[in-house]
């Protein structure tokens, strides 16, 4: 057991005081954002896209923010926990976690709409071009999910197994978590709730040790998503914009279709953090619903045949 690696990493980049200070979740977003603008503002300079490059930096502003965070944490709640509309304060906690990946992007593309009727620019193009940079963002969310130790996999013997200690906050693991009770007990008196073993893991360094014999070995499942719907999904899409032709939304339906058999996958290694639905996880659920809007995407893509050639512009 000693062999598997404890993911207890601070969610704070560094404390001022208390539990005040930026978190590791919240860079991610600033690191998504930094980086999908100089991606799509490097593809506006090379024509790719009918968006001009002094309009990359606002309608990256604006999608991250009425798109990304506004449609990822609704997603989150209407999805996954619809007991939040009860406590209507809780859905602007975001730094507690909670983003639905399904929710942000049906958030930009009903941005993606308004923005390009606003500019009287082809919608299509625009999602083509966004798609190809929303990997990036996709990626650093799944290492945030990984460092908040959050969103954790199945139980699994392979090698790389790894050991969450958040796995004892959730009630189906009330058993685990009564052991960890008890052997919190001979480090510090004062871990006395679950919380309190898993806040107190940086104190207490003979507190990860004990538990290193109680927790469950688990798929590592944020890094498998962040290697498939990250870096596999942004390699595709790279390719397929920078070198061939595609009719516009083509890029855009085919985003929707590899994202959402990525996700199909990955979720056989991902612990369900919600009911099933007709036997499947929610992820995989709406998933199937994404690859009939991408399959709809290139089909229409297809039969219109609209091409928005690269003009380089610039170089």
């Amino acid at each position: 057991m000693l062999a598997y690696f404890l993911d207890d990493f601070d969610p704070f980049i560094f404390r001022l005081w208390g539990n005040i200070g930026p978190r590791w979740y919240g860079m991610a977003y600033v690191l998504a954002f930094a980086l999908g603008f100089l991606l799509l503002r490097h593809l506006a300079k090379k024509g790719y896209t009918e968006l001009q490059v002094d309009q990359v930096g606002d309608f990256i502003t604006w999608g991250a923010l009425f798109g990304v965070m506004l449609g990822g944490r609704l997603g989150y709640v209407l999805f996954y926990r619809p007991e939040m509309l009860r406590d209507p304060l809780s859905i602007f906690r975001v730094w507690e976690g909670g983003m639905s990946s399904h929710g942000g992007m049906l958030g930009l593309i009903a941005f993606t709409f308004y923005y390009s009727w606003r500019h009287k620019i082809s919608w299509t193009n625009l999602g083509d071009n966004l798609v190809v940079v929303a990997p990036i963002g996709l990626f650093c969310g799944r290492c945030a999910n990984f460092i908040n130790g959050e969103l954790y996999g199945r139980p699994t013997t392979v090698p790389w197994a790894m050991l969450f200690p958040k796995e004892i906050l959730d009630p189906a693991n009330a058993a685990v978590a009564d052991h960890a009770l008890l052997a919190a007990q001979t480090v510090a008196p004062s871990l006395t709730t679950p919380e309190a073993i898993v806040n107190g893991l940086q104190t207490h360094p003979l507190l990860r040790e004990k538990l290193h014999f109680i927790l469950t070995p688990r798929h590592p499942s944020q890094l498998y998503e962040a290697l498939l719907e990250g870096v596999a999904l942004f390699a595709i899409l790279w390719l397929v914009r920078t070198r061939t032709r595609q009719p516009n939304g083509v890029l855009t339906g085919l985003f929707f279709v590899c994202y959402a058999i990525f996700r199909i996958i990955v979720e056989y290694f991902r612990e369900p953090d919600a009911s099933l639905i007709a036997g499947f996880t929610r992820g995989q659920f709406f998933s199937f619903f994404l690859i009939a809007i991408g399959l709809a995407f290139i089909i229409v893509g297809r039969i219109r045949n609209e091409q928005s050639a690269p003009r380089f512009r610039q170089t």
